[in-house]
Order: structure tokens, then sequence, then C-alpha cells
């Protein structure tokens, strides 16, 4: 039996030979039949919308859309329209009309990715669809009916959120109906080296690369780590393993450079204060990042003034090794950030705002306040 509830959860995406997953591919068996409203919790990276694909593949609806929408990368201002719809005219650039997230995934699932960063305000048009179906589109009176099954996620403790009033009571328990928790990464250590052959598979194939393999070693030091970053810490660290490293066989010393290399930059710039909420959490990394770049700068003055010294004039338009170092104040230098990551990815805010680690609100916020297109 088990066996079989293992397969299931291969066919559907899920990765996992621990005790944990297992009990989770239970689960999901269970509940995927019915259009019971569920929970994902548990930290970023763990894989919920794994999860969540995985419920709506097993359901009675998997023919039927599966509509995903990080609640955290939507602004404030635009929540409603994006998951209710709106009417032509509601409000200032709404020239038609629009059918919103519900709408787009009537008779199948919807997938609330982020619910704890879900507005108050929201959260009760959210209760009122979950309850009986029912929403207004922004702009009409007219009240609509969906039949969609809900799973929602959140990296945030919402018990918590509900005893400091940032969460309503009544959608935390409609919401809990059923939890699946997803434990980090880091207590079901089982679960690595499969997650590792997976990955080294899939990265190999798809960059045309002859993998070598592993050693007893360095597995046994990627298991030992705690990774912060669960599953999609891992799935980056091994596809930069073999693609910098073309294939050839991982040893130990070879994963150890990788993992200290990667969070080297990050502990450069320590002590830093304690964030006390996610908005400053992101400007933290922000400027974070924008100190990196300064002491790159700072690096590259120190070579050319040596070269200076050793070799004469760098060029024509270096006549100070101060040239090279241009002087940027951090709001230039953030402003500067988000243009270049805008340009980098064609103007997609969603890859822009992954690379620069921030939520694609904060994104949206920075790009309105700099004025940027």
């Amino acid at each position: 039996m088990t066996v079989e509830r293992r397969k299931q959860g291969s066919d559907q995406g899920i990765i996992g030979s621990s005790l944990e997953m297992l009990e989770i591919i239970n689960v999901i068996d269970q509940v995927a039949p019915t259009g019971i409203t569920v929970l994902v919790t548990g930290e970023s990276g763990v894989g919920k919308e794994v999860i969540a694909k995985a419920i709506h593949g097993a359901s009675l609806r998997k023919s039927k859309p599966l509509v995903t929408v990080n609640s955290g990368a939507i602004p404030e201002g635009i929540i409603e329209s994006e998951l209710f719809g709106h009417e032509p005219g509601s409000f200032t650039g709404a020239s038609g009309e629009r059918k919103g997230y519900f709408e787009l995934a009537n008779g199948g699932t919807i997938f609330l990715d982020e619910i704890g960063e879900l507005p108050l305000q929201s959260q009760v048009k959210f209760l009122r669809v979950l309850e009986n179906g029912e929403f207004l589109r922004v702009g009409s009176s007219v009240t609509r009916k969906v039949d969609v099954r809900v799973i929602a996620a959140t990296n945030k403790n919402l018990e918590a959120e509900v005893r400091h009033g940032r969460f309503r009571a009544d959608l935390y328990f409609r919401l809990r109906s059923v939890n699946i928790h997803i434990p980090p990464l880091r207590q079901r250590t089982a679960d690595i080296p499969v997650f590792f052959k997976n990955f080294a598979a899939e990265i190999a194939e798809r960059n045309n690369i002859r993998f070598e393999g592993i050693s007893g070693e360095a597995m046994d030091f990627l298991t030992s780590y705690h990774w912060p970053g669960n599953v999609r810490e891992l799935r980056n660290a091994v596809e930069s393993m073999l693609i910098l490293g073309r294939g050839r066989y991982i040893e130990a010393d070879d994963a150890r450079r990788y993992i200290n290399s990667q969070h080297s930059g990050e502990e450069r710039n320590l002590p830093v204060p304690v964030p006390r909420n996610p908005e400053q959490a992101e400007r933290e990394l922000i400027l974070r990042a924008l100190l990196d770049i300064k002491g790159n700068l700072i690096d590259l003055k120190d070579i050319v003034t040596r070269q200076a010294g050793a070799n004469g004039p760098v060029g024509q338009g270096s006549s100070h090794p101060d040239a090279v170092e241009q002087v940027y104040s951090l709001v230039e230098m953030e402003r500067k950030m988000i243009a270049d990551a805008l340009q980098r990815f064609n103007n997609n805010r969603r890859l822009a705002a992954r690379a620069l680690r921030i939520s694609e609100r904060t994104l949206y916020r920075k790009i309105k306040e700099y004025g940027l297109p």
C-alpha cells in the first residue's frame, strides 16, 4: 500500500522517500477527490505549489484549470480586481470588463499562495467565496457564483497573525479544515539524495551535460547542510554545480566550496539590524546587495591603482584611479539596480523581483516611486 501511495505522489510530481513525505502523499490521496479547502504551510522554498498541483492533478477537477495566484505579488490597490474582476469605469483605467482569477478558475482549482499577505478588506470577500461561492466584481452590484476548489498556502504562522489582528479569525478557521504542513528540508534529510538525483538528471538532460556523479562524502555534506532556502536552494545548488562544473564528478570539497561561496557574500556585511516587518527585510536585502557592489568597486579601484603604479597611466581617460569609481547615493544605486534588472529580463517584473530577492508588490511600489517605465 505504501508503494502505491509513493507511485501516486510521484505521478503528480512529488519527490521524496522520507516518512514525512509519505504521510503527506497519504493525505493528498484522501483529500484530492473531495472539494474540501486545503491549507498548505511551510517555510519558503519547501514546495507548497508542488503539493497544490498534486492535489489538483489527482482530483475530479483535473481536466479544468488550475489558476495560481501569488497574493503577495499583487499591489493592494488592485488585488480585488485581480481576484474578482471589474466592470467598465469602476476605477481609473478600467476601460472594459475583466474576469478575475476566480471566474477564470470556474470548475477547477485556484491556488492562492502567500495567503497571509491578503489585505484584511479583501479577506472578507474571499471568505464569502469560500462559504457560498458568491462574489461581486469591482464596480458591480450583481452577485456572481463560481464553483472553485480553493487551495491556499503560506509561510506565515496564521494563528499568530490572527492574535496580532492581521488575519481574520473566521477565515483562518475556515481555511484550516485540512492543513498539510511541509517540514523544512533539514528535518527530512532522507529526501535530499532523492531530490539531488532527480534534479541532476533533469538539468543534465536539459543542458546536454554528461554528469559523472557525486561522491558519498559530498552527498554526506549536502545531507548535513541546513538548507535555509529548502528545496528551491537545493535545486539551484545542483544546477550551478552541474553547469559550472560541466558535469564533472563532484567531490566533498567541490560541494563545500560552492555552498560557502553562495553564503560568504551574505555574511560579509553582517551584522545588520533585525528587520521589524517584511518590507523592511526586503529593503535590507537590496541595501546588502548595494554594499556588495560598493565593495566590488573598491576592490576594482585597488587593482587599478596597483596597475597604475606599476605600469603608468591605465588609459587616456583615467588620469586618476578615482575615475574608476562613480559615486552613487544608496537611493541612486537602488534605482539603478531595479532599472538594470527590468532591462535584463525585458521588463518581466516577476523575474526581476526574483533576481532582486524582493516581492513583486515591493517591486511595483519601487517602480512607481522612482518613476521607472
